[in-house]
């Protein structure tokens, strides 16, 4: 006994005195990075061990991880505007998807499948190619940056791909499907919640902050007020939760499970008022995109019929009448009807312009450059100070005419491909429903960049451009989710048939 406990004492000492030695040495760690940056120095070294902690978990756990990423993608916004963070954003959001994408690659449970190699992975391959090709851009004649084209291709190629790859390695199951629309359904609530709570008891101190920085001149006009919830700005929640509204209003339509629908339907008329609150005109133009494409893929004229009439009438409300004129959000939706509007015209203005400068550049000006270094009498320095105002007029600046019309290419092939699965590859109604939801997503938040830049703005690129991927995953697990749809479906029967047994036996 004596003998067995000896032998394992010195294993135990020298574990010990290796946890103290390392503690040891963070302490003296955190002592020289307190002498030398101070309290925030001291306060990152001390949460090494809570980050080792976590990156162990996060490895055991690789769903925690992803929801993690989920969820920030969503919230991120709101931490940035309310908190002064110690860390860059990008360590919160991108950082997490390369070291989830690393566990995926060395866990050979979770590596990527080849079959899942399709039509959007190679839009998507061609697309990098040509941000990868940009590093030879030398329209500028400027030193080439490879910091700036690194992060560049970080956020216009590599979130392209992690979304496609993250969605397709770990969402492949029924359950995470499902539980990730309920997920979202709850962010989108909140978000409209924030709105709400903007319109009726006011913007909080820092909302105010940030107005009266540089939000006033964008969201204050005319005596109409754009509210913004707890997104970068209006255009961004309004786009974003139009096209959140056209997917869950499909949803609801589609599930058979009584608890879903509700869910959806909340969420649809949520995400409704938060679109109309945003104020912003594109936002409307995506929520009718969005539906005009699911009255094409529904297929069904008892949907296409109601549809066509109640898009038609509330075309004409807003075209030709002057109802609801007192409501300022309504006033500024019908705005979009008005071909003479300031606003669209400036726009037109800035594109003009452009086009005169770019006329020159067919590959843009580069990723490859500092902008910040440009210099004051450089050519293309104008090009830079113009306002963008879309996603694909800031890709036109960029990656020129070429990437521009490449850009619009590959989210052509990546939505078509996912029409023709709606079409062709599916038959289960659920899934022809996740399907058709995330395309008209899809397609919704494709206009609203054509006219705002926000489709690589969070949440948007790994929310819609991770929702295409479930669309291509779909006809390969189209069985195994049928099969637990049922299994639902069979539950809340047994459930019902309880409850109306139960009310029987009362009556008695």
């Amino acid at each position: 006994m004596n003998n067995s406990l000896s032998n394992k004492l010195p294993d135990f000492k020298s574990l010990s005195g290796g946890r103290v030695a390392l503690l040891f040495l963070l302490f003296l760690l955190s002592l020289y990075e307190f002498y030398s940056m101070g309290i925030m120095g001291m306060a990152l070294v001390c949460m090494i061990p809570t980050m080792i902690a976590g990156l162990y978990l996060f490895f055991q756990h690789k769903m925690l991880l992803f929801w993690y990423i989920f969820i920030m993608n969503y919230i991120v916004m709101a931490l940035n505007r309310y908190y002064s963070l110690p860390v860059p954003i990008t360590a919160l959001t991108i950082m997490p998807q390369i070291l989830l994408l690393m566990v995926c690659i060395f866990d050979i449970r979770e590596s990527y499948n080849a079959k899942y190699a399709n039509l959007m992975l190679l839009a998507l391959g061609i697309w990098t190619f040509y941000i990868i090709l940009q590093i030879f851009n030398e329209t500028c004649n400027l030193p080439l940056s490879m910091s700036a084209w690194g992060m560049n291709f970080m956020f216009y190629s590599f979130l392209f791909l992690s979304a496609y790859f993250l969605i397709t390695t770990l969402i492949r199951t029924p359950e995470r499907i499902r539980r990730m629309f309920h997920i979202l359904a709850v962010l989108c609530i909140i978000a409209a919640f924030w709105a709400w709570r903007q319109k009726t008891i006011g913007w909080d101190q820092t909302e105010w902050a940030w107005l009266m920085a540089e939000g006033a001149r964008t969201h204050l006009i005319g005596g109409s007020i754009r509210y913004f919830s707890f997104f970068s700005d209006a255009a961004n929640f309004g786009c974003s939760i139009a096209a959140c509204a056209v997917l869950f209003y499909i949803l609801a339509v589609t599930t058979k499970i009584k608890k879903d629908k509700i869910l959806y339907l909340i969420t649809a008329f949520c995400c409704t008022y938060g679109f109309f609150m945003s104020g912003t005109r594109t936002a409307l133009m995506c929520f009718l995109v969005g539906v005009a494409l699911y009255v094409i893929l529904s297929k069904s004229f008892k949907i296409a019929v109601p549809v066509a009439i109640l898009g038609g009438i509330f075309y004409f409300i807003l075209a030709f009448t002057q109802i609801g004129q007192g409501n300022m959000q309504i006033r500024r939706m019908r705005s979009a009807f008005n071909k003479n509007d300031a606003s669209a015209n400036v726009r037109d203005i800035n594109k003009a312009a452009l086009k005169k400068y770019l006329r020159d550049a067919p590959f843009g000006l580069g990723f490859n450059i500092d902008e910040a270094n440009i210099p004051a009498n450089h050519k293309y320095r104008v090009v830079y100070q113009t306002p963008n105002d879309s996603t694909y007029v800031f890709m036109w600046q960029r990656v020129g005419i070429v990437g521009a019309i490449l850009f619009a290419i590959i989210n052509g092939i990546i939505l078509i491909g996912g029409v023709y699965i709606v079409f062709c590859k599916i038959r289960n109604k659920a899934c022809i429903g996740i399907a058709s939801g995330f395309c008209c997503a899809f397609v919704a938040i494709q206009a609203g960049g054509y006219a705002n830049h926000i489709l690589t703005q969070y949440p948007n690129l790994f929310l819609y451009y991770g929702g295409m991927a479930i669309v291509y995953l779909l006809p390969d697990i189209e069985k195994e989710f049928e099969n637990y749809e049922n299994k639902l479906y069979a539950e809340q029967e047994e459930k019902k048939r309880l409850k109306l047994e139960k009310k029987k036996l009362s009556r008695v």
